[in-house]
């Protein structure tokens, strides 16, 4: 008998990992910085003046505990988006939001369904609450909606994911579409419509709220289009009871005073948000003209990044990667089959595309090589 604790059936055989190799570790293992973080759907392009602003004048109030209500911000949420503040939930980031979704929903070996090579970090959490992944294929570099619906049908799911606009392919369904896909689904099953690009998506991508239906969650960050994905905030807006069981769950400090008035900052510019989404629309029409330059195709994106088909397999893609990581230019890629013949660039600022653009060519002529 083993004399130390022991973890539950589950926990031990988990594999001990994280989602993502972040750009930091890969700068530790590489003992130098990146010369351009293009990789992680960051927005470079940074956060509201008015944001950085409120940080300083709010530095001396850390000595407090943070409101453990997210009162003031769920206020302010609730007025954007014309609903009531009983209809939003704060968390950390979507991430956090997403393991309560399954911790709430999933009980071992339960059926969940999602996209294969869909955000990962979702199939994370329902790994780690012992629920059973039914992926189903893209279809045309885009999330089956079709495919979707027929395994949740036939598995019976308690819970499916979808993304839109998507990650990793920066791909889209128009509102009609994602709200017919919401009218067929059972009322027994929960759908975790991750609009964390809805910012920058073209207008007629996110159906109109509803806030009736107890089967839909909506979810939204202040990470990409706002740029802090440092600060970790996110929400759901959904039916009201719905939103409750969060209560059941939820970390009540787990959303910093600092993330909350951050938050508010950025809310209230909505002028630099659309500067912001102005600039990310340029920079996507800038990789797509570096792709066109080096004879790739830019797949269209309505999020805060492009993937690039380098016309070849993954095992080429994943050459054009590494070259451009072993030149200071930190990139990711999908890993799914046939999505992982594409490399997955973050808009930025024009200093960082000047490096992508010149650093390209050369990875692109280092993955042929080998």
């Amino acid at each position: 008998m083993s004399d130390r604790p022991r973890l539950t059936p589950l926990a031990q055989f988990l594999p001990a990992t994280v989602p993502f190799v972040g750009p930091e570790a890969q700068e530790r293992t590489r003992g130098r910085p990146f010369r351009a973080r293009i990789g992680a759907n960051e927005n470079g392009f940074g956060p509201s003046p008015r944001v950085i602003s409120r940080m300083a004048e709010a530095a001396m109030e850390m000595w407090k505990y943070c409101d453990p209500e997210n009162h003031d911000l769920k206020e302010a949420l609730a007025r954007h988006h014309g609903v009531k503040p009983e209809n939003v939930v704060v968390g950390e980031g979507i991430d956090g939001l997403l393991g309560l979704i399954v911790r709430l929903m999933i009980e071992r070996d339960a059926p969940v369904v999602t996209s294969l090579g869909a955000y990962p970090t979702f199939n994370y959490h329902v790994a780690g609450f012992g629920g059973r992944l039914v992926t189903v294929p893209y279809q045309n570099d885009r999330e089956s909606l079709d495919g979707l619906l027929a395994a949740v049908v036939r598995e019976k799911a308690p819970l499916v994911y979808l993304a839109n606009p998507d990650n990793p392919m920066g791909s889209w369904w128009p509102a009609e579409d994602v709200s017919r896909f919401i009218e067929a689904l059972p009322p027994t099953t929960l759908l975790v419509l991750d609009e964390a690009y809805g910012e920058t998506a073209p207008a007629g991508t996110l159906p109109p709220l509803d806030i009736s239906r107890p089967n839909v969650l909506r979810m939204r960050t202040f990470s990409k289009a706002y740029g802090l994905a440092g600060l970790r905030c996110g929400y759901a807006i959904g039916e009201a009871e719905m939103i409750r069981a969060f209560d059941k769950v939820r970390n009540h400090f787990g959303v910093t005073r600092m993330s909350q008035e951050a938050c508010l900052a950025a809310l209230a510019d909505q002028e630099h948000l659309a500067r912001t989404v102005r600039n990310i629309a340029d920079c996507r029409d800038r990789v797509a003209a570096i792709a066109g330059e080096n004879g790739l195709l830019a797949l269209p994106s309505a999020a805060n990044f492009v993937s690039i088909d380098c016309g070849a397999d993954g095992a080429f893609a994943s050459g054009v990667m590494q070259a451009l990581i072993e030149r200071g230019v930190f990139v990711r890629k999908p890993m799914a089959p046939v999505l992982d013949r594409c490399i997955r660039i973050s808009a930025g600022p024009a200093p960082e595309m000047d490096i992508f653009a010149e650093e390209l060519p050369k990875a692109l002529a280092d993955a042929r090589k080998s």
